[in-house]
């Protein structure tokens, strides 16, 4: 499939799904769906954005907010974090995200970096002033969803919550138990939340998808 009959199919997958094609005009959305820019489709660092062939923020759907995965090919584009900014956690007992993946049989969503691999999704928190360089104390500023609570994509609606007494994991490989203190600090002081899409070495290192498919959030919550 190439990347023309790509969009095409994705326009009629947003006809079953009931959501607008990519592309399409939309009316502007009320006061109440305003707080939808507020989730970013990167990372953006220093001025780059990590998922390629991907808008900065989601669109509006009936159901709640959605994305199309980029594809059929790596060069075509991948997605990688999908977050907006929070206040402090510590207050908090964990994270929800109720989701449905619409996808076409057959279709495979595959990392861009590790395409062997299976793709999943992790749920993510970032501390405030993360340089991305993770080194000199900032190793302990994105943490993912434990080792045994990645999800792997694959179409159906999905329920997924974590909690922070769970065994969370640093972007440098220590986890919650090893440095339970570096993890309060990181949720005292929280930034940003949400999900990344990749694979085991690289949770959020981006997937694409080889035919047509949309990731709708019907539930994001701090619990």
């Amino acid at each position: 499939m190439d990347r023309r009959h790509f969009l095409a199919s994705t326009a009629a997958l947003a006809c079953v799904t009931g959501a607008a094609p990519l592309g399409a005009v939309r009316a502007p959305m009320r006061a109440e769906r305003a707080p939808l820019r507020e989730w970013e489709i990167g990372p953006v660092i220093r001025g780059r954005n990590y998922s390629v062939g991907m808008p900065l923020h989601p669109e509006i759907s009936r159901e709640g907010w959605f994305f199309d995965f980029p594809g059929p090919r790596r060069r075509d584009g991948h997605v990688h974090y999908v977050t907006r900014r929070t206040g402090p956690l510590d207050g908090a007992r964990g994270l929800r995200l109720r989701y449905r993946i619409d996808a076409q049989a057959g279709t495979r969503f595959v990392p861009q970096e590790f395409p062997d691999r299976a793709a999943l999704l992790s749920l993510y928190i970032q501390r405030r002033g993360d340089d991305w360089l993770a080194r000199r104390g900032t190793q302990f500023h994105r943490w993912y969803s434990p080792q045994d609570r990645v999800v792997p994509l694959e179409p159906g609606e999905h329920e997924l919550t974590i909690l922070f007494a769970e065994n969370w994991i640093s972007v440098m490989g220590s986890d919650h138990a090893r440095s339970p203190r570096a993890f309060a600090e990181a949720l005292a002081e929280a930034g940003r939340v949400g999900f990344t899409l990749g694979s085991s070495g690289g949770r959020g290192h981006g997937v694409f998808a080889t035919a047509p498919a949309r990731f709708t959030v019907l539930e994001f919550s701090v619990i």
